[in-house]
């Protein structure tokens, strides 16, 4: 057996006091049992004899299966199931043990006048078992009496979820009361635990009822313990609880219990990401692996959101290296600072560079010949884009279509380029140029028959400049709390959901396709920000405002994720649709290089757009065309 970890000296000493009345209770155990099956204890010298000799050779015995069991070795005052039943094991052996020695080895070495009567070792055992238990649960009943009366000022807590994270949640309270809140009961919809108790706590009603709960109970905060509970239930027990104005905490998400991040009793309060939560996502690892085990990875835009939770995940797959390449050394500084932290056996080489340097990106391919490469360097915030186009153009799509030719030329085997659902009929400059670095993949894809892919999704909670840290900062200052029309809605998802997708999506690419995330329902703007609001303790109306300024230039009223001429296919992930792209625009390659000379020579910003237009068709157009650049493109 492995060697245990000392004990704490007070454990020892209370174990000692167990050891000793163990050996007091056990012979107690055998002198009992002959009395009553003798009536008395005046026995005849063979009894006599028997007993003594009995009581001799078992009782060593006893303590000795009771000492490997490590029954000496128990928190008393904390026991559980696992103790119970390494309790009940030990008894067994020892009753079986009396057996062997007193029915078959002591007569069988005429150590006995007699064999032991059944009935003697049948109650031996019995007396044993019960004598063993009960100075053990005494400890136990004790201190959870004493957890108990620590727990009388503690803020009263209802559990939501009567499963095993709820009763992990109970221990984890009643075990420290320094945490200040006292569970009096759960709440869950299985109807066939309503009315039994868990842990010794009653089971009081479904989600429905938190409302009367709350007031009958006098429930001061509400635990949800449910890790693996949808974004509706959660929005659900929130709302009843802000209804009667308690607080919610929540136990973490299944994706961050898995990924050891946190434990089960890792209580915090409830965010907008848990709102949204939905199944945790199954990754097939045989195939992830494939893209990085072993290989050297190249990550672009490496500093950003979307890029450093790329890296954080490619670290899992122990990958022979991973290139961090940004243009703001910064976040690249911090990136490399995280990984080596937190996987110190990963070579992780930080390079600084900009994509849309062709001579600086064939130097870093060269040098480092990348297996695969996850292209997510972009600008992405559309109403910065509207003002900026040309640097737009020159970054989306001069920098995806360096990135491609070069892994194409350096025989990188799989790409996976981050687009987004703006690239969908897109009305602004953002989604067009998105839409356009999509086409180069698809087109040098075909040429060269490799595995480059496009992975298209919606927004991702917590990313740079996103609506949700928006929304918490305008709530911080007192607001008002901007929102562009009370019909936005938008696809939302967690980063590292999103990543998780994009990895399976580049692990099934077969060439050219751009993959499509399931994101689930597209959600109200004008929600998530009431919902933030309620979070953070405050009333919309009263106490912060929600204010409506109007769609910004670009900006449609909801996304979509795919093109008429698209056709979504199944992927053998329930999670990621395949949709192969149409027909690629005539003459593409040459109206791209005019689009970026456009860009770069600093032509009018509407001579961009409407190259942008031949590219990309359903792109909307400014009403006026210009002749010197219809001139330049081919019929």
């Amino acid at each position: 057996m492995a060697p245990y970890a000392p004990l704490p000296v007070s454990s020892r000493i209370r174990n000692r006091y167990l050891f000793a009345s163990d050996l007091l209770l056990f012979a107690s155990a055998t002198i009992i049992a002959f009395a009553l099956r003798f009536e008395g204890f005046e026995w005849g010298p063979i009894q006599d004899h028997s007993a003594l000799v009995f009581l001799s050779v078992a009782l060593p015995l006893k303590l000795a299966i009771f000492w490997r069991a490590g029954i000496y070795r128990r928190l008393w005052r904390y026991a559980g199931i696992v103790e119970v039943e390494r309790l009940i094991s030990a008894s067994s052996a020892s009753g079986l043990m009396g057996l062997l020695v007193g029915g078959i080895v002591l007569p069988g070495l005429h150590l006995t006048g007699m064999r032991v009567p059944l009935s003697v070792l049948f109650m031996d055992g019995l007396f044993t078992a019960a004598f063993a238990a009960g100075p053990r649960f005494a400890v136990r009943a004790v201190g959870r009496r004493r957890q108990q009366s620590r727990l009388q000022d503690a803020r009263r807590a209802l559990i939501v979820g009567a499963g095993a994270a709820g009763e992990m949640i109970v221990k984890e309270l009643m075990g420290h009361p320094t945490l200040g809140l006292n569970p009096v009961g759960f709440v869950d919809d299985d109807r066939s635990k309503h009315g039994h108790r868990m842990c010794d706590l009653p089971v009081l009603g479904s989600l429905a009822s938190i409302p009367d709960i709350v007031l009958a109970h006098e429930i001061d905060e509400i635990v949800i313990a449910m890790p693996r509970a949808p974004g509706a239930v959660v929005r659900q027990v929130v709302r009843a609880a802000l209804e009667v104005g308690v607080k919610t905490r929540t136990v973490p998400g299944m994706f961050d219990i898995i990924s050891g991040k946190v434990s089960v009793a890792s209580l915090r309060q409830v965010e907008i990401q848990d709102l949204l939560r939905r199944e945790p996502i199954q990754t097939d690892l045989d195939q992830v692996r494939s893209l990085a085990t072993g290989e050297t990875v190249l990550v672009t835009g490496a500093g950003g959101s979307i890029g450093s939770e790329l890296c954080r995940q490619l670290a899992r797959l122990e990958p022979a290296q991973i290139l961090l390449l940004g243009h703001g050394e910064n976040s690249i500084f911090d990136v490399l600072s995280e990984l080596s932290e937190r996987f110190p056996t990963v070579v992780a080489v930080p390079v600084i560079a900009d994509v849309r340097d062709r001579d600086r990106m064939q130097q870093v391919f060269a040098q480092y010949r990348p297996y695969s490469v996850f292209h997510a360097a972009a600008h992405k915030h559309v109403p910065l884009m509207e003002g900026n186009v040309a640097e737009a153009v020159t970054n989306n799509v001069l920098g995806t279509k360096n990135v491609v030719e070069l892994s194409a030329e350096f025989g990188v085997e799989h790409l996976v380029m981050i687009s987004t659902d703006k690239a969908v009929r897109p009305t602004n400059i953002m989604g067009a140029t998105k839409r356009v670095a999509e086409q180069i993949v698809q087109e040098v894809a075909e040429g060269h028959e490799r595995k480059f892919v496009a992975v298209r999704f919606g927004n991702v909670l917590g990313s740079r400049g996103s609506v949700v840290p928006t929304f918490l900062r305008q709530i911080q200052t007192g607001g008002p709390v901007t929102v562009t029309h009370p019909e936005m809605r938008r696809y939302f998802m967690t980063i590292p959901e999103a990543v998780q997708l994009v990895l399976q999506a580049g692990a099934i690419g077969r060439g050219g396709e751009v993959f499509v995330l399931d994101m689930g329902e597209p959600v109200k703007v004008l929600d998530l920000a009431t919902d933030l609001i309620r979070l953070s303790g405050l009333e919309v109306g009263t106490d912060i405002e929600i204010r409506f300024t109007g769609t910004r230039p670009g900006e449609k009223l909801y996304e979509e994720l795919f093109f008429d001429s698209e056709s979504a296919v199944a992927t053998d992930h329930p999670k990621v649709l395949r949709a192969r792209n149409g027909t690629l625009p005539l003459g593409m390659s040459t109206v791209v290089d005019v689009l970026l000379e456009a860009a770069r020579s600093g032509r009018p910003e509407d001579d961009i757009r409407e190259l942008l237009g031949r590219l990309v068709p359903d792109f909307k157009l400014p009403a006026h065309t210009d002749a010197a650049v219809l001139g330049a493109l081919p019929n």
